[in-house]
């Protein structure tokens, strides 16, 4: 999946996988299975740039290759961006042209828009590899008149034109991991390019001005991601025996609220996972019995600017003038993301757990059923005489 997915996204793609009868036994990022991929094929070392421009998430990861270990160094990404937004740009500039030109306003009309938007991403693809495209729609709407037609010549410079703002939206994106990873682009030895938006000449272009060298020519931006998955899944089954071990990071920070709508991190983001750490806080009240720990995840300065993930309370704590009770807050996460948060006072011994289970917004029950429909097991309710 996306290596910028939140929890709740990262939930909702395994609940898909569990309805589909599949069983995710790990999940991987995109741009890392698309580097496991190209570093078990060319058996190359050093420093790679994984820049994975889809048709609806932009990721960029810094990994680096050794002998068989795939270390991911940091990511960053934008998840709502990518090649649908270069269509919806065609599509506004087809709409426009032919509201003016017609009087006909085409937001109504569903099938028609989809028509649009069709011929909006088929001229896209063309553009990739010719200089100018015709775009042709004949009866696309009609009046008291007579049918209305589309039909538009629309060239790459002018594609470049309307949609050169969404490329360079990919580029402090690609500063921040940089900065994360505490390299310079110069350092990159292999960049690699992952989503079929990454076939547009200008996307290309500009990545190769921004680490300063051509992307790795044979990577096939529409496979590499599948085959990198499929060489985990190669590794968790014992089919691939080779010695391969990698090293994912953390896509967010976590953290808990504090006092006054304070926001105190405890994982960084880029860490790399497996991890785990202990961070101590205190009491505000004089003899607070209780304290309630929020965990949240994000890079936001309050906690009202982050998502929450869960909250649980540690009862029993001995009465004390505030700033006294040490509570040593721990966070677990293992390879795959999940996090474990406990909270305990060192006084007393008490500790209580909680288990991050970020929601997709369906119930366990909600998706087994929906599985069941899916892989077509009739759910089979039994009366009291069987």
């Amino acid at each position: 999946m996306p290596a910028h997915f939140n929890d709740a996204q990262r939930q909702a793609t395994k609940d898909a996988a569990t309805i589909c009868g599949l069983e995710v036994q790990r999940v991987i990022n995109e741009p890392t299975a698309a580097g496991l991929a190209y570093g078990l094929d060319t058996k190359k070392n050093g420093l790679a740039a994984v820049f994975d421009l889809g048709g609806g998430t932009f990721d960029i990861t810094i990994l680096e290759f050794s002998d068989g270990v795939f270390h991911v160094l940091a990511t960053n990404g934008d998840s709502y961006l990518g090649g649908e937004d270069f269509d919806n740009r065609i599509l506004e500039w087809l709409y426009e042209d032919f509201l003016t030109e017609t009087k006909i306003d085409l937001s109504a009309d569903k099938l028609a828009l989809q028509r649009v938007k069709e011929a909006a991403e088929k001229a896209k693809r063309e553009l990739s590899f010719t200089m100018e495209t015709e775009i042709n729609l004949p009866f696309i709407s009609s009046d008291k008149t007579s049918s209305k037609h589309i039909r538009k010549v629309l060239s790459r410079q002018t594609l470049e034109a309307m949609t050169g703002d969404l490329v360079e939206r990919t580029i402090p994106r690609i500063e921040q991991a940089l900065a994360d990873a505490r390299l310079s682009p110069d350092r990159i030895a292999h960049v690699i390019l992952v989503g079929g938006q990454t076939r547009m000449p200008l996307v290309r272009q500009r990545v190769t001005e921004f680490f300063g060298r051509k992307p790795e020519e044979h990577v096939n931006p529409d496979e590499i991601v599948a085959m990198g998955a499929a060489i985990q899944s190669g590794i968790l089954d014992g089919q691939i025996r080779d010695l391969v071990l990698l090293l994912d990071v953390t896509p967010f920070a976590l953290g808990i609220e504090t006092e006054g709508d304070g926001y105190e991190r405890v994982i960084e983001r880029n860490m790399t996972l497996p991890t785990h750490k202990v961070k101590a806080f205190t009491t505000v009240e004089h003899n607070q019995r209780r304290v309630r720990i929020h965990v949240l995840q994000g890079e936001g300065l309050l906690a009202s600017m982050n998502k929450s993930l869960a909250v649980f309370e540690l009862v029993g704590i001995e009465p004390a003038p505030a700033g006294v009770p040490q509570i040593d807050v721990t966070f677990e996460i293992n390879a795959d993301g999940l996090a474990r948060v406990s909270a305990k006072d060192k006084e007393t011994g008490l500790e209580q757990k909680v288990e991050v289970r970020p929601s997709s917004g369906l119930m366990p029950t909600e998706v087994e059923e929906m599985r069941r429909r899916q892989t077509g097991q009739e759910v089979i309710k039994l009366g009291p005489n069987g």
